[in-house]
C-alpha cells in the first residue's frame, strides 16, 4: 500500500502555556472587575491587590487600614501585574509579553519563567516605592515584569544562533538554548544597547511628559517601575537561566 509522505505541519501560533496561561489569568480578572463587580467592590479589589506606595507610610493614613495586614504587604509587590487600567492597557502588554516573553519562556520554563516575572515585578515595585514614598496613587499592569522579560531575551536572542541574530539566525527551539551573552558582551553590543536604549527612552519620555501610553483610561507611565523591572531582568537573568552563560573571550 502506497502512502504519500507529507511533512508535519507547524502550528500557527506555538505559544508557550506560560504566555497564554498569564495572558487568560489578566483577561478573566478584567473581565471579572469591568463585567462582575460594582465600583465599591473593584475598589475593594484595588486596595487589597495594587500596589500603593503610601500602604508604607503609616505615620500618612491617618488612620486608615489597608486590607489584607501584613500579608497584603508583601503580596501587592506581585500581584499589582495582575491588574489593569483598561482594555488597551491590557491588550498592549499582552501582545509585548508576547512578542518578548515568549522566548523568554521557552528557555525557561513554565514555573522559572513564572518565577522570574514576579521577581521582575517585585524590583519595579520596589524601585517605584523608593522613588515615589507616600504617593496615594495606585500602580498596577504588569509592564514592569515585561520589561523583565524583554531585558531577559536581550541576553540571549541577539546572539549567534538566536531567534533574533541578525547573521546566525537559529531555528526551532535549539534557538532559544543559544549561550548567553555576559554582561560584559552585552554593554559592547549595539544592537542589545539600541534595543534597551529604545525601550528606556520610550519609558522616560512618556513618563516625564506625563503622557497616558498604555496606562489605561488615561493613567500615568509608572516609569520608574518599568525601569526596576527592566534591571531586574538583565541582573537576575543568570539565576533563572538553566543554561550557562558564555564565559567572555
Amino acid at each position: 500500500m502506497n502512502e504519500t509522505w507529507r511533512p508535519a505541519r507547524e502550528p500557527i501560533l506555538n505559544v508557550p502555556a506560560a504566555i497564554t496561561g498569564l495572558a487568560a489569568v489578566f483577561v478573566l480578572i478584567h473581565v471579572v472587575r469591568t463585567l462582575v463587580l460594582d465600583i465599591e467592590q473593584d475598589q475593594e479589589v484595588l486596595l487589597l491587590f495594587a500596589f500603593y506606595p503610601i500602604r508604607y507610610s503609616p505615620d500618612l493614613l491617618e488612620g486608615f487600614v489597608f486590607p489584607g495586614g501584613i500579608f497584603a504587604d508583601v503580596w501587592t509587590f506581585v500581584s499589582y501585574a495582575g491588574l489593569h487600567g483598561g482594555w488597551a492597557h491590557l491588550i498592549v502588554n499582552c501582545v509585548w509579553m508576547l512578542a518578548f516573553g515568549s522566548a523568554v519562556a521557552r528557555r525557561f520554563g513554565f514555573l522559572r519563567f513564572l518565577a522570574f516575572s514576579a521577581a521582575c515585578a517585585a524590583a519595579g515595585a520596589l524601585i517605584h516605592l523608593l522613588t515615589h514614598a507616600g504617593s496615594p496613587i495606585p500602580v498596577i499592569g504588569a509592564s514592569a515584569a515585561i520589561s523583565g522579560q524583554m531585558a531577559a531575551a536581550a541576553r540571549f536572542a541577539f546572539q549567534p544562533g538566536g531567534p533574533l541574530s541578525r547573521h546566525q539566525r537559529g531555528r526551532g527551539e535549539a534557538a532559544f538554548t543559544q549561550p548567553a551573552a555576559t554582561l560584559a558582551e552585552m554593554w559592547r553590543d549595539p544592537t542589545v544597547l539600541a534595543f534597551l536604549g529604545l525601550w528606556l527612552a520610550v519609558n522616560v519620555v512618556f513618563g516625564l511628559a506625563a503622557l497616558p501610553f498604555a496606562g489605561g483610561d488615561g493613567g500615568d507611565v509608572a516609569w520608574q517601575a518599568h525601569i526596576g523591572g527592566l534591571i531586574a531582568g538583565v541582573l537576575l537573568f543568570p539565576l533563572f537561566d538553566p543554561f550557562r552563560v558564555r564565559r567572555a573571550a
